[in-house]
């Protein structure tokens, strides 16, 4: 798979991924095993979204580029879905609402299934989950807070919690108000008479037996285990506690969460394990520059990225620096499908040291594809605005004039952008596109450009030396501007695509008939 690379150009790589890849081989000359685990954790209270994306997309290009560093070296990646937590409330977007008042402060695993599916609301939204990774080929292993708390695999973790019950107080409450201090535990026990999640304070705490003692809703004292799933813990006393029962060594989260993450780092020691590495990544926002939140639906939705563009645009536009915040929304669609083709068409005529650190390579575990086109998305949006196509066999009219080789059978990814950007150009652009009219001077230089269009056999570098030399002709003096007025009168956009190109793939006489339309001729 990587005969072109050996170890020394992966070790020299300054792509992220490899930087990452390089803490875990350090991690295992201190600490070697058989399986290096990295882990991500999921809410199972809404519908997967980018951020879950994200961090599976991401920690699986760090399990790529370390399986490169030690090829020998196995590593699994955990999708743990915290399906024993409280509902807290009732979703507003799912039916049968009322069927679930009843079962505020529920486990997950059992409040019933509103869509009436599955066995409970939590079984649902973990299907969800598994559905939405399986549906992009990702390799990971489900994991079902309430089966392993169930199961007894956290006991040993759980009893040693118990055991520190007082050092993970001393943590936790400095973090804390101070009317929450009062009543804090790091266990939730799980009601014996009602099922509910009980938030309540701790009367007793007995480390020999393995067990708490509390007043439950109706005032009894009540002495439990916390073991075998009869009491869950605290959020961030959980994270901590799970990274020690699954040997968890890499695991990443967001910029809000970097609090959340010391306190677990500190849990995680006080029982006696390893704390993972951890990359702290930074936001999506949205176009006003808020963070994108699930529940407040604000920014662009995975789904509605995928109806525009290709999924492979979506993976370059996570891979870039993602310690840097991102806006997340409409208009960064074209650039970041345009700018993963140009390194898709770079990485054939790259060194092997170039091809590591190119996105593409981290993108497709080291096989990227080949592609050679100069036909890019934003290429085909002006494309769909000059011509108002309709359909997509209108474009491949053009295309294939301009490329005779070129069809929807024999360029299969081609055809995928065609339709995505037929629907980008309907939905986004067309409903504010505007022309504006050429100044008296523009419309000289345009008149000049429809005179040279008659010029026969020209190919698209050609025709961009021609556009350039008219401009010259006709006065610009500054060819930005020239450019910036063929692009606002002739395509409604204040920046656009390589006009020679442009030419070659519309059609000399189109472009004429464009030009007459723009200057009243």
């Amino acid at each position: 798979m990587h005969n072109a690379f050996n170890s020394e150009i992966f070790e020299k790589s300054t792509a992220w991924p490899f930087q990452e890849a390089d803490k875990i081989v350090e991690r295992l000359k201190n600490h070697p095993k058989k399986t290096v685990v990295c882990s991500t954790g999921y809410g199972p209270s809404g519908l997967p979204h980018i951020g879950t994306f994200g961090e599976v997309l991401r920690t699986t290009m760090v399990r790529h580029a370390l399986s490169c560093l030690m090829p020998e070296q196995a590593s699994c990646l955990l999708c743990v879905s915290d399906d024993m937590d409280g509902l807290r409330k009732v979703p507003s977007n799912v039916p049968n609402q009322d069927m679930l008042k009843p079962f505020i402060d529920f486990p997950l695993t059992k409040v019933p299934d509103p869509f009436k599916k599955f066995p409970s609301f939590g079984h649902h939204n973990n299907q969800k989950l598994k559905d939405f990774l399986d549906s992009f080929g990702f390799q990971y292993t489900f994991v079902s807070a309430t089966e392993s708390y169930q199961a007894g695999i956290f006991d040993e973790a759980l009893l040693k919690v118990l055991k520190h019950h007082q050092d993970i107080l001393d943590i936790l409450l400095p973090t804390l108000r101070e009317d929450r201090r009062k009543t804090y535990s790091p266990f939730l026990p799980i009601s014996p008479k009602t099922g509910r999640v009980l938030q309540v304070p701790m009367q007793a705490y007995y480390p020999e037996k393995g067990t708490i003692a509390f007043f439950d809703e109706e005032g009894t004292l009540t002495e439990i285990p916390v073991t075998s799933g009869t009491c869950k813990l605290q959020w961030k006393v959980d994270w901590g506690m799970r990274w020690y029962a699954l040997g968890v060594d890499y695991e990443m989260s967001g910029k809000d969460l970097i609090d959340s993450v010391t306190v677990a780092t500190k849990v995680c020691k006080a029982i006696g394990g390893n704390p993972p590495i951890n990359l702290t990544y930074e936001h999506f926002l949205d176009e006003e520059g808020r963070k994108i939140s699930k529940s407040v639906g604000n920014g662009l939705t995975m789904d509605e990225w995928m109806k525009y563009a290709p999924l492979e645009s979506l993976s370059y536009f996570l891979y870039q620096t993602p310690k840097r915040a991102k806006r997340f929304y409409f208009d960064v669609i074209p650039k970041s499908v345009d700018d993963y083709l140009t390194h898709l068409e770079k990485y054939p005529t790259q060194s092997t040291e170039q091809q590591i650190d190119n996105p593409v390579w981290h993108i497709h575990s080291g096989q990227p594809p080949v592609f050679s086109s100069s036909i890019h998305f934003s290429m085909l949006l002006n494309l769909a605005s000059v011509c108002n196509a309709q359909n997509k066999e209108t474009l491949w009219a053009f295309i294939s004039r301009y490329d005779s080789s070129l069809s929807s059978k024999t360029h299969p990814f081609l055809d995928v952008m065609v339709e995505k950007a037929l629907k980008y150009y309907h939905d986004i652009v067309l409903p504010t596109k505007v022309c504006r009219p050429p100044t008296e001077h523009e419309k000289v230089g345009l008149l000049k450009l429809k005179d040279a269009l008659s010029a026969q056999g020209l190919s698209a570098v050609e025709w961009q030396q021609k556009v350039y030399e008219i401009g010259k002709e006709a006065g610009f003096s500054d060819t930005k501007a020239w450019f910036s007025a063929l692009y606002e009168t002739l395509l409604g956009q204040s920046s656009g695509p390589r006009m020679g190109t442009f030419i070659a793939l519309y059609g000399p006489q189109a472009m004429q008939e464009l030009i007459d339309k723009v200057s009243g001729h």
